[in-house]
């Protein structure tokens, strides 16, 4: 509004400068006085017209200053988003490629087994992947039993198939039952499913013999006796293993090898030990 008013004001002034000077141009002897008192007049409107003009311009220079540089914060901010979104991409690639290679290099490692690579597409559960849906079917060789590892050892077992999905029941289930054992001794005992106790990063270890030889820090696998497992993959490491209450058997936990709260790609091994509902 001030803006506004200013150029008005400088407009008015100018023309009354401009009727003043024309004035002045007369060359009449009569109007010399009237000329002297013009210049007097004239000559501090005029001061004032160029101040006023000179704010008005000095205002118009700031708009147009600030017009630019506003112009120059929205194309940084457009850059901004671009770069984060980019790095946000690169960051996503990167944990890919790192879990591909842990699949990969979790394929070289059980090389005796036929498998096929799968990504988890849905999770039937809460927090933790204790149930979930992969993108693999019985079109792929993937059936009821087949055992599914991830993250460096054992995730569970297909309980269901269709022709391009399957679902999985991981380890950690409250039902999930697995017959295991100690690498360096053999000893067997039961690795047993706790959703409660994993969200303290462990599962129970159960029916160990008293006299077995199974010590914390211990590689444990699948057995060999184990109905639904094939042998010999990796299910984590024992700790706290102690001797129970009737003297008789010992127990413990276990640190499982695969993470399962953000599983992503899993393989899942396309042979299995025997057909039937999961189990031990």
């Amino acid at each position: 509004m001030d803006s506004k008013y200013n150029r008005y004001l400088l407009m008015g002034l100018t023309l009354f400068c401009v009727v003043l000077i024309g004035i002045t141009s007369v060359s009449d002897g009569w109007l010399a006085p009237l000329r002297t008192g013009v210049g007097y007049l004239l000559i501090p409107i005029q001061s004032g017209v160029n101040r006023a003009g000179a704010a008005i311009y000095e205002e118009l220079s700031d708009f147009s200053r600030l017009k630019t540089a506003l112009e120059e914060n929205d194309r940084l901010k457009e850059e901004v988003d671009a770069l984060v979104e980019e790095n946000n991409r690169l960051l996503a690639e990167q944990y890919e490629l790192r879990r591909l290679r842990e699949l990969y290099q979790l394929d070289q490692e059980y090389m005796q087994y036929e498998k096929t690579a799968a990504r988890v597409i849905a999770n039937d559960s809460g927090d933790w992947f204790q149930v979930f849906r992969v993108d693999k079917g019985s079109a792929d060789g993937v059936e009821v039993g087949c055992n599914v590892m991830a993250g460096g050892g054992l995730v569970g077992i297909v309980t269901d198939v269709g022709a391009h999905y399957a679902t999985v029941r991981s380890i950690i289930d409250d039902s999930s039952r697995v017959s295991a054992m100690a690498v360096q001794s053999g000893d067997t005992c039961i690795v047993a499913g706790d959703l409660t106790l994993y969200e303290e990063g462990r599962l129970r270890i159960t029916n160990i013999q008293k006299d077995a030889d199974f010590k914390d820090g211990d590689r444990v696998v699948t057995s060999n006796i184990s109905s639904k497992f094939l042998p010999g993959i990796l299910i984590g490491y024992a700790s706290d293993i102690t001797l129970d209450s009737n003297q008789l058997t010992s127990s413990g936990y276990l640190i499982p090898a695969a993470e399962f709260g953000s599983l992503q790609e899993v393989l899942i091994i396309t042979g299995v030990k025997e057909t039937g509902d999961a189990g031990e």
